[in-house]
């Protein structure tokens, strides 16, 4: 049974049955069936693949509206670095800060500062002789989910350290406590402003035992309209700005790997290529590398489906807001530098969820596995998606596993039946 709170839906009413969605999934969990598209949940990992490329917009994300903060009675927004780079001739991120705070939010936090800060334990983390290398970034829930289905020998690489987003969440409820004893804890409201669904699913869904300290997700570009009416030039000497260039590098792939400062890293982006990247590694055909940034989206999370602007030119506005920042704002403490918090880690791992096993049974499972390899010679091998499955050999699992009619496939079907009526002509022939 699914337990997993997923972001990502069908609308039927738009779906045609169009293939586009079921070719891109990068996990094989969309199927067409009855004309519409079915999305397993177990094999889901939210990457919005399906909601980038649907040409009907049939396809879409599941958060919340900036009104499910309105229980709260002190409001905190925590802006994704990824957020700056959507608006035109930006020059300076403190407009985009007070129009959160015109918006109606009590106290923003940025996540590139938490960013700055997970930056350095990360580089205190990997001098560690105890971990596993190459060490795997935990910053991305997708890679997260995608390793606990796809890549069960790659666990025990992913780091211990909770992504810049929680780490924010927790700072930002420490401060508010602090600034203000009178609020309770549930008084206090968290609002992640997110470029993707796989955010919502993580904050729904907690991870490895772990409950997030956020309590709302609002997509960017639900945000975005709102903010262009609020922002303006902050009047005053007061700074709301405390994230450097390291921060805001956070939100395009290599972000966090430059700020490591160490050239034994590898950064890659785009759901296909970190697929390979970690068939590779779980193959042993990378080595030497002590640390590994995987990003879902193409050049990192400005690619989100949730933002509004071309990733491209959301990381070159990126680039240009970085050049007159400092490197960082955000240094460690003299106790930190030594190890760093509990609240900055967690113990447990994801558990691995095979989606492609056949069966509990060894011996069953080898045997559906001969009978699907079978199927799968009679098959044209064209992986044209006509009979709702993404391939020829996923067809056959379906068949094997589900009782799913084998003259489903239309090439297969159209083969037997010009065989039976060669076979007629032959014997009216005769």
């Amino acid at each position: 049974m699914n337990n997993y709170e997923h972001s990502v839906y069908l609308d039927p009413e738009k779906c045609n049955g169009c293939t586009t969605c079921l070719k891109h999934c990068p996990t094989e969990a969309i199927r067409i069936r009855d004309h519409k598209a079915v999305i397993n949940q177990e094999r889901c990992i939210d990457c919005g693949e399906c909601i980038r490329v649907c040409p009907n917009k049939a396809k879409k994300a599941t958060c919340q509206k900036l009104e499910a903060m309105d229980r709260f009675k002190w409001k905190i927004a925590l802006p994704a670095p990824t957020l700056y780079g959507q608006f035109d001739n930006l020059d300076d991120i403190e407009s985009v800060l007070d129009g959160l705070l015109q918006l109606g939010f009590d106290d923003v936090f940025e996540v590139a500062a938490a960013a700055e800060l997970v930056s350095a334990y990360t580089r205190l983390y990997l001098k560690s002789d105890k971990v596993k290398k190459p060490a795997i970034s935990s910053a991305c829930p997708v890679i997260l989910r995608l390793i606990g289905l796809r890549f069960p020998s790659l666990i025990e690489n992913i780091i211990h350290l909770m992504p810049p987003m929680e780490v924010a969440a927790s700072l930002a409820r420490k401060r508010a406590l602090s600034k203000h004893p009178e609020l309770k804890p549930e008084e206090i409201g968290v609002c992640f402003i997110s470029p993707c669904p796989a955010k919502a699913s993580y904050v729904r869904n907690g991870f490895a035992g772990y409950k997030s300290q956020v309590d709302v997700v609002v997509p960017i570009n639900d945000l975005y309209f709102m903010l262009l009416n609020k922002m303006k030039r902050p009047t005053g000497d007061s700074q709301i700005c405390h994230s450097g260039m390291i921060g805001i590098g956070w939100a395009t792939s290599g972000g966090e790997s430059s700020a490591l400062f160490n050239d034994k890293y590898l950064a890659a982006d785009g759901i296909d290529n970190v697929i390979r990247v970690l068939d590779q590694i779980e193959n042993g055909n990378i080595q030497n590398l002590e640390f590994i940034e995987l990003n879902a989206c193409t050049s990192g999370c400005v690619g989100g489906v949730l933002t509004v602007q071309n990733p491209f030119i959301a990381r070159a506005r990126l680039q240009t807001i970085r050049r007159y920042l400092p490197v960082s704002r955000n240094q460690l403490s003299a106790d930190e530098q030594r190890s760093i918090p509990d609240y900055c880690l967690f113990d447990e791992l994801p558990e691995y969820r095979p989606i492609s096993r056949l069966s509990d049974n060894i011996v069953e499972s080898l045997r559906l596995m001969s009978e699907i390899q079978e199927l799968k010679k009679e098959l044209p091998g064209i992986d044209c998606g006509s009979c709702g499955a993404p391939n020829c050999r996923a067809f056959a699992e379906d068949v094997v596993t589900t009782g799913k009619n084998r003259l489903g496939c239309v090439l297969l079907n159209n083969r037997r039946l010009r065989e039976l009526l060669e076979t007629e002509d032959k014997e009216n022939d005769g």
